[in-house]
């Protein structure tokens, strides 16, 4: 697996699906529509200043509030490498998974909005400058899921669906 590199967006405890994806958009279906509105709740110009392969930052309790997917598809097509937390929602952390989107938890980082920052999967370490964080490495089965881009993909892969 690459490794995932980017600038570090940094957001604090309790960002809650309702802060990631606002649910008066509940009704678009469009992912690129859907990813116009990543983190409004929470950072209105988070859209304006996402690149490809940023990493978003947050707390403890990243994702708590609703079970609905909508969260994770708006941050996974705003074209983000993935998210660390110190700690996830459980149904959000699923759903990071089941879509693709690497979701690791360090609960020791320390990290400004904007540093460099990199994440090696397959090693279970994070980079950011000169300081290394360790994470458990993710079982081979979910980073299986993460290299195929979800468990749609996964699931077609292994039982030969097409």
């Amino acid at each position: 697996m690459k490794i995932l590199s980017g600038k570090a967006l940094v957001f604090g405890d309790n960002i809650d699906t309702d802060q990631i994806y606002p649910g008066r958009y509940i009704e678009l279906t469009d992912h690129a529509e859907i990813a116009e509105h990543a983190m409004e709740g929470v950072d209105p110009h988070f859209v304006e200043k996402v690149r490809s392969g940023d990493i978003v930052v947050g707390g403890k309790n990243f994702g708590c509030g609703s079970s609905r997917e909508h969260a994770v598809i708006c941050l996974k097509n705003s074209n983000i490498g993935g998210i660390i937390a110190k700690s996830f929602a459980r149904i959000f952390y699923r759903n990071c998974i089941n879509l693709g989107l690497p979701a690791i938890e360090v609960k020791n980082l320390e990290i400004s909005e904007g540093e460099s920052i990199s994440i090696d999967l397959d090693k279970g370490k994070v980079f950011v400058g000169s300081r290394e964080y360790a994470f458990a490495p993710l079982p081979e089965y979910v980073l299986e899921i993460i290299r195929v881009d979800g468990i749609f993909n996964y699931y077609a892969k292994n039982n030969g669906v097409k």
